[in-house]
């Protein structure tokens, strides 16, 4: 972002000297707004509830696995905040960086992407999340590492523009959201208490 932003800056500048660098100058301007609004990180409110959202987006699908726990998956548009949060308190016990192509991150086998898994240890047991790159998204930044302790609604890491990040509810943890509904990453919750 930071030479998108000099750039912008310089070329304003020369514009103002000369008016055909208002042809550099407006796109580099609205180009580092869009930049500065897609990585916005708003603090939040901690909503109610055990099991909290880990993204801002819309629920894309909630689907019950043959191991008994549920996946909830979330799509989130390049219009949405692009921080993922922790859903509940506990310990990362394995972070893997899996290697895959980048489909649209709304598309059915988008599974299949590139992805981080994370583990957490937490008072329902092991919690799974997947933060999943899109066809625009090609760089998934995690914020911590194995061992690290983590509060509900805690910042985790980071996928730049389209993506997904799938949670998976353990057995006997019914979800409180369902296909087309809006979530805020550590407001929104997830289980039904």
């Amino acid at each position: 972002m930071a030479p998108t932003a000099a750039a912008a800056v310089v070329t304003t500048a020369l514009a103002r000297r000369s008016r055909p660098w208002v042809l550099a100058a407006a796109p580099l301007t609205a180009l580092t707004g869009a930049m500065l609004w897609f990585f916005r990180d708003p603090e939040r409110d901690l909503g109610p509830g055990l099991v909290l959202s880990p993204a801002d987006g819309v629920v894309q699908s909630v689907d019950p696995q043959p191991d008994g726990r549920t996946r909830v998956a979330i799509f989130m548009s390049p219009l949405n905040v692009h921080v993922n949060r922790a859903p509940l308190d506990g310990t990362v016990t394995s972070l893997e960086h899996v290697a895959g192509g980048f489909r649209p991150a709304f598309d059915k086998d988008s599974d299949q992407n590139e992805r981080v898994v994370w583990h957490f240890a937490t008072a329902l047991g092991d919690i799974e999340l997947w933060q999943i790159a899109g066809a625009v998204a090609r760089r998934i930044v995690p914020y911590l590492g194995m061992g690290a302790k983590v509060s509900r609604g805690e910042r985790i890491g980071l996928i730049r523009f389209g993506s997904r990040v799938d949670i998976y509810l353990p057995e006997g943890i019914a979800p409180a959201v369902s296909v087309g509904q809006r979530t805020t990453a550590g407001v929104t919750r997830i289980d039904h208490g």
